[in-house]
C-alpha cells in the first residue's frame, strides 16, 4: 500500500487491452457472460507468468498492467491464494466492476509486453 492506495497488476491479452485503451486507461471493460469474476493480482511476478505463459500462446501477445485502487475500498475483497505463497488474487464479481473501476486512482499502465 502507498498513500491510501494498493498497487494491483492484471495480465491481459490484446483484445482486453484495446478495450482499456478505449476507456481512456481509467477502467476495465465489462466482463463477458463466461467471465463472472474479475481477477486483479497482488504480485507482479505472478502477472508476468500469466501474461507470458498463457496470454502469448492463446492470443499472440501478453501484457502486464499496473494500477492503483483505494485501499479502503479493497478491504471488501478477501485476498485469495490461487497456488503458491505469491499467487495472490482478488475476486471481484462482474456485477461490482463498475464500482471497482470508480475506485481506481490514476491510470492503468502497461508495464510489460510479451510477444
Amino acid at each position: 500500500m502507498n498513500g491510501g492506495t494498493t498497487t494491483l497488476w492484471r495480465p491481459t491479452g490484446p483484445e482486453e487491452l484495446t478495450l482499456v485503451r478505449a476507456l481512456g486507461w481509467r477502467a476495465w471493460p465489462p466482463r463477458l457472460p463466461e467471465q463472472p469474476i474479475f481477477y486483479p493480482v497482488l504480485d507482479e511476478e505472478y502477472a508476468i507468468r500469466i501474461a507470458r505463459d498463457w496470454n502469448v500462446p492463446h492470443s499472440g501477445a501478453g501484457f502486464v498492467t499496473r494500477f492503483e485502487v483505494s485501499s479502503d475500498f479493497l478491504t471488501r475483497y478477501p485476498v485469495r491464494q490461487a497456488g503458491g505463497r505469491t499467487i495472490l488474487e482478488l475476486w471481484v464479481p462482474a456485477e461490482e466492476l463498475d464500482e471497482f473501476n470508480a475506485h481506481i486512482v490514476g491510470r492503468i499502465e502497461v508495464v510489460h509486453t510479451f510477444r
